[in-house]
């Protein structure tokens, strides 16, 4: 008889790939009026990352992707506190503002072409996701 291995937990799987997910806010804000802000964006991307742990990728590649969300965010504050009216339309509208089917913002500090040809790939991963109807994605726009 086969034995059967259980499917491991989404949540516990993620729970282990971005154990200070709930922390991404705190780290990205300027001041306390950054964290609702920055909590939305984690809402909008934790169904992108539990779909990339569903597609049983590298764990090198899952922490790639993870570390270049962080850093994606990290810049949505960050033009959002110099540019206010990001704020006044929904995470998604606000967030297509930044990414598309071609790449990502160009982040500053300024990083390498490499580094950010890997960031915009990450981008264009999370703008598929969020424009092809994906139930999880679409659910809160």
């Amino acid at each position: 008889m086969a034995t059967i291995i259980p499917a491991a937990d989404p949540g516990e799987e993620l729970a282990d790939l971005c154990q200070d997910l709930d922390h991404w806010p705190h780290s990205w804000r300027y001041d306390d009026s950054d964290l609702t802000f920055g909590r939305q964006l984690v809402e909008c991307f934790t169904p992108f990352l539990l779909h990339l742990l569903a597609r049983r990728l590298a764990r090198k590649t899952l922490l790639r992707h993870r570390d270049h969300l962080w850093m994606l965010g990290g810049e949505i504050v960050r033009r959002s506190r110099e540019d206010p009216k990001l704020r006044c339309q929904s995470i998604h509208q606000t967030l297509f503002q930044f990414i598309d089917d071609d790449c990502g913002p160009l982040l500053w500090p300024s990083v390498s072409e490499p580094q950010q040809n890997a960031f915009d790939a990450t981008c264009r991963k999370l703008h598929k996701f969020l424009t092809t109807g994906h139930k999880t994605a679409r659910r809160s726009q």
